[in-house]
């Protein structure tokens, strides 16, 4: 069921605690909906709190977006990047709403994002660092542009990222995800970076390296 009380629509998956329990929140790519990463929920552990969050940009015929994606043909492809502000910003307020709702530890939080969720994700863990511990990115890249000017001030030292890319990725190229690495290693923040040869997607072996890597520090 789909709640609408915060902020950003949901669904959740209970934790198999009855408080205090890690939080896992998700966020769609691009023309998706809160239902497609849920789907990895089950094959995650129980005892994480998974929410599952729907965009706030509805598009046509189906499908939500964090920010439009405009096709220019003088310009090519760009974002909107005053509306990802706008999400991010809004991301960071929905995370105190589900803190204040749900019995969940607001010391252990990790995003999970796909493509756009991705994008997002890394601006709030980079904007809001306090509000966050863990951050699986998937298929995505750090948009500099929807940053804050001061994140060279910022403490990371408690941040931890996984990060993972199809080798032939056709949406968001491979080479703009290999620059995540060098960038996140120049504000000293923790992090693995994994290939696979797949495109823009989430390879099985892709999901079981993160769903261990997640295991280990959600305790």
């Amino acid at each position: 069921m789909v709640n609408k009380s915060l902020s950003l629509k949901h669904i959740i998956r209970e934790s198999s605690l009855s408080e205090n329990a890690p939080i896992l929140i998700m966020f769609h790519g691009y023309g998706s909906d809160e239902n497609d990463l849920f789907s990895f929920a089950s094959e995650l552990p129980e005892e994480l709190f998974i929410i599952s969050t729907q965009a706030p940009y509805a598009m046509q015929p189906y499908g939500n977006a964090w920010y439009a994606i405009n096709f220019d043909a003088v310009q090519g492809k760009w974002s909107d990047n005053e509306q990802a502000i706008e999400s991010r910003d809004l991301i960071a307020k929905f995370i105190d709403e589900a803190i204040a709702k749900y019995p969940v530890n607001k010391n252990n939080v990790t995003l999970l994002g796909f493509s756009q969720g991705t994008i997002l994700s890394y601006a709030v863990a980079l904007t809001y660092p306090k509000k966050i511990r863990n951050v699986v990115a998937l298929s995505g890249y750090i948009n500099k542009d929807i940053l804050t000017k001061d994140i060279e001030t910022k403490d990371y030292s408690h941040l931890d990222f996984y990060c993972s890319h199809g080798s032939v990725d056709q949406v968001i190229p491979v080479e703009w995800a290999r620059q995540t690495p060098p960038f996140l290693s120049s504000l000293n923040i923790k992090h693995i970076y994994s290939e696979f040869p797949v495109g823009h997607g989430v390879a099985p072996q892709n999901f079981y390296e993160l769903k261990e890597w997640l295991l280990h520090r959600i305790q």
